[in-house]
């Protein structure tokens, strides 16, 4: 960060009395800008025991499969962007169930939340953010296919809660 966004002038990075990390302040307004993690939010979105995944038809990660998510926009509620979300990219309608898993990604300041959602019905299709839509097995996933570690972290826990009959969050995290 270079300049204020309240009034343009320069900020410096410095060490504000009782805080424990540096913050940037206007050399001029005195405001203080505040860098927090980005929210994304998402679903496993299931119907017995296969999930909805989309192809992504844009960067990051073009072309590999994904679940549904994406950056909660101000205003929203954590479930309702990640139904916008769900809608945004496979065009399809679901119930949310609960949340399924929070997962960190501190170098690049994201955390997810990865809630489960039954799909409502068999209605759904690609978007211009999805190439294809369809619902996979266990078995039918190609690991290797998958774009992000969020994805894996939160599809591995849904089979296996589904193997194990049991609902619970998931906590974790990628440090890499």
């Amino acid at each position: 960060m270079n300049f204020c966004s309240h009034c343009g002038a320069v900020v410096q990075l410095v060490h504000l009395p009782n805080d424990a990390l540096p913050r940037y302040v206007c050399a001029t307004c005195a405001a203080i800008h505040y860098q927090n993690p980005k929210m994304v939010t998402g679903c496993v979105v299931y119907r017995q025991n296969r999930v909805l995944l989309c192809k992504r038809a844009i960067e990051p990660c073009f072309g590999m499969w994904n679940l549904p998510a994406g950056y909660l926009e101000n205003g929203e509620t954590a479930e309702k962007g990640a139904m916008r979300e769900v809608w945004e990219e496979a065009h399809a309608e679901v119930s949310i169930q609960g949340l399924h898993c929070i997962y960190s990604i501190p170098r690049i300041n994201q955390v997810y939340l990865i809630f489960l959602a039954s799909l409502n019905n068999l209605q759904f299709s690609p978007t211009s953010e999805s190439s294809e839509v369809a619902l996979f097995s266990e078995t039918e996933i190609n690991w290797n296919e998958i774009a992000f570690t969020s994805s894996v972290f939160a599809l591995k826990h849904f089979f296996s809660d589904l193997r194990e009959g049991t609902a619970r969050v998931h906590i974790g995290s990628f440090t890499g």
